[in-house]
């Protein structure tokens, strides 16, 4: 089971973790949390009603990560559209992302929290082992896969993947370079998430 998951009976998945690896998902976890900041609820005076209608942005995220993780809703991936087009695709992004955006963050939120709540608990009880076995219900392990997805989307766009190849060049760093640990934790992560989508699948 070491570097997998493997499914569990009845559902669900785990995999062993050691000290190291519970702290480096962790860590990547909250930097997901902040980076994605808080809810709108504070924004709404605790009323829920009010919270259940809040607009979100209209405009994407001037963060290159952010923008991965919450990319416009409508645009032509194949080619460029004329000034026409491109004015109506904008104003379609705008309309959607302003009623989609803040529910799409909540979610985000949730499942990297899942993430951290879950470690949180193995870390507890096993204290002073070196690691241990992290076994998710099959609700977890769709947050954690989730999660997996928004943390490699997120090391991807800070290392400027955009396709398979930029991938293959990575592989073949020189161990010196500063990008090399995050390379490896973006492979790391990818790895946990094959196997996971693995364990989920009929």
């Amino acid at each position: 089971m070491p570097g997998q998951f493997e499914p569990l009976p009845g559902g669900g998945a785990a995999v062993a973790l050691d000290d190291v690896e519970i702290s480096i998902i962790r860590s990547l976890a909250v930097q997901l949390l902040e980076l994605i900041g808080p809810g709108p609820a504070e924004d709404v005076s605790g009323d829920p009603l009010a919270e259940l209608f809040a607009e979100g942005p209209s405009e994407p995220p001037s963060d290159p990560v952010l923008r991965r993780l919450f990319p416009d809703a409508y645009g032509d991936p194949g080619g460029t559209p004329r000034a026409a087009e491109a004015e109506e695709q904008r104003a379609h992004s705008a309309e959607f992302r302003r009623y989609t955006e803040n529910d799409l963050r909540a979610g985000k939120r949730e499942n990297a929290l899942a993430v951290i709540r879950t470690l949180d608990a193995l870390s507890s009880a096993s204290a002073g082992e070196g690691g241990a076995v992290l076994k998710l219900s099959p609700e977890e392990s769709r947050q954690w896969l989730s999660a997996l997805n928004d943390l490699r989307l997120a090391i991807g766009s800070r290392l400027e993947i955009t396709d398979e190849d930029d991938s293959e060049l990575l592989f073949r760093l020189p161990d010196e370079d500063p990008r090399k640990p995050m390379v490896m934790a973006y492979l790391w992560l990818g790895g946990l998430q094959e196997t996971l989508v693995s364990t989920l699948m009929p």
